[in-house]
């Protein structure tokens, strides 16, 4: 298909298309007679994974990140795309009901509290971004634990002692903006410090999903606040700015 015929059957402006295009998100063959932009099937199917994952709230770079990750695997994506709508679908319909109880609250039929009108709201970090991060943004990680496991415990204590002054070295420029010339300084540093000691399995992507894994899982951001409150979440922001300058 050509641009026009996809967005005909899609919905997809032709415009949104050629952004796709331009960010290396879905990019269409091109016709050797011609020249023309041609879409095929595994085009079509890929823009459906685009918009499902859109629909989940998730925003275009990180859907890039996903299907250009290795282990992406289709069939888990769609299983894991079904059952978090389905989660989605159940909050609007308790929203809806919230709506529901709200215009009758607003007739005087009934009195809600204030508790029951804002039931079926979430304003936490995107819950279905997190499922996401789970399988396939935590791949180094899951080597670097591997990795680490086999040491000794001698190995293992010296590994420890070396991370911990990293994060408190880390900590002390928490309060720098995170595109600062010397917090980016640091993060150079920390991108090759830990690929020196976990063999060179950090990508530019896998040191930006590490980031968000420090702020998604509880457990990391609980170890890593420790050095200073707020690390985690300035750690995660700085190595999202250093993974696009460097791409």
């Amino acid at each position: 298909m050509q641009p026009k015929e996809l967005a005909e059957l899609t919905g997809v402006s032709v415009r949104t298309l050629h952004h796709y295009d331009k960010i290396g998100l879905l990019i269409p063959q091109k016709d050797d007679l011609n020249g023309y932009r041609i879409y095929s099937e595994e085009e079509v199917d890929k823009l459906q994974q685009i918009l499902f994952f859109k629909e989940l709230g998730f925003p275009l770079k990180k859907i890039k990140q996903i299907l250009d990750d290795p282990s992406f695997d289709k069939s888990v994506a769609l299983s894991l795309q079904y059952r978090l709508l389905t989660e989605k679908k159940k909050q609007i319909e308790t929203m809806l009901k919230t709506l529901d109880q709200t215009i009758k609250n607003e007739k005087g039929e009934i009195t809600m509290t204030n508790e029951e009108k804002f039931t079926g709201f979430d304003f936490s970090s995107n819950p279905y971004e997190e499922e996401a991060i789970k399988l396939w943004g935590d791949k180094a990680v899951k080597q670097a634990n591997a990795k680490i496991s086999n040491l000794s415990k001698t190995e293992q204590h010296t590994i420890k002692e070396s991370f911990d002054a990293e994060f408190r070295n880390l900590a002390a420029i928490r309060t720098l903006h995170p595109a600062s010339d010397e917090a980016q300084l640091r993060m150079d540093h920390f991108f090759h410090y830990l690929n020196d000691n976990h063999g060179n399995i950090y990508s530019l992507e896998a040191f930006r999903g590490l980031g968000e894994i420090y702020v998604a899982d509880e457990r990391f951001t609980k170890n890593i606040d420790q050095f200073g409150d707020g690390l985690a979440l300035f750690l995660k922001e700085a190595m999202q700015v250093y993974a696009e300058k460097n791409k």
